[in-house]
């Protein structure tokens, strides 16, 4: 059996996620490269991606691997792929893996792009992919606020409600906000994520930015553990996922 590495950029404006949820009706990401996948191999496959993201989230290199019996070369899985998928999936990049790798698993760690206009209006070749924020942002609040974050900590106060029990306690290696003229960049970069971690983060910052919470109210936020002291999740929109790492794949 071969292990293919996948690297996918995705607009996630029409989807219900990365992954399939079984029982919906709802389109996901993973589900729609599955299914161009049997459509080219004449196989079933399992597709493995490196996390899931939420509904209408983005990401400009998502890495999945698969599984196949097929000998069909790399280049050409990859030219097929891109035929067949909506014009929103786009495979950036398919090689041989390591047998072992396993994009889950193997991940050292993800970054995130939250991406905020500030300003009265946003321009409409941002409104999927922004967040619209009309008053104004205090950045070097938003910066201070983030320092707090940085390190390993119990972040379960930024952790929405999952199907799931996990493990709260993450490290997050960086974390920094950026202003261009009217566009803020909060990039994360972290170990793990909780369900709409990065969403919660952001909605907090925001908070801090407009003046409504102070940098230090960070620090109880993190000791209290418990969601109703962050902020609000900002909207699925701004986010994407920006880069997964790895020692090896």
């Amino acid at each position: 059996m071969r292990n293919i590495k996948l690297i996918i950029e995705y607009e996630g404006s029409g989807y219900s996620g990365w992954q399939v949820q079984n029982g919906s009706q709802r389109k996901t990401v993973q589900e729609t490269i599955e299914g161009a996948l049997a459509q080219i191999l004449q196989e079933k496959v399992k597709l493995i991606g490196s996390g899931r993201t939420d509904s209408g989230v983005h990401a400009q290199a998502q890495i999945a691997n698969f599984k196949t019996k097929s000998g069909l070369d790399c280049a050409n899985i990859k030219r097929a792929l891109n035929s067949v998928l909506p014009v929103d999936i786009r495979i950036k990049e398919v090689k041989e893996a390591h047998p072992d790798f396993h994009a889950r698993f193997a991940a050292q760690s993800k970054t995130y792009r939250y991406t905020i206009v500030n300003d009265s209006f946003a321009s409409p070749f941002l409104r999927r992919y922004a967040h619209l924020i009309k008053y104004p942002l205090s950045i070097t609040k938003m910066r201070k606020a983030g320092n707090y974050l940085i390190g390993r900590h119990n972040l379960a106060s930024f952790q929405a409600q999952d199907k799931r029990k996990r493990p709260a306690v993450r490290t997050i290696k960086r974390l920094n906000v950026r202003k261009y003229k009217n566009l803020i960049h909060i990039d994360i970069e972290a170990d793990g994520f909780l369900y709409r971690m990065v969403r919660n983060i952001v909605g907090t910052l925001i908070e801090v930015g407009r003046k409504k919470l102070t940098p230090e109210d960070i620090k109880a936020i993190l000791k209290a553990k418990n969601r109703i002291y962050a902020g609000p999740c900002a909207p699925a929109r701004g986010l994407c996922l920006l880069e997964v790492r790895y020692k090896r794949g």
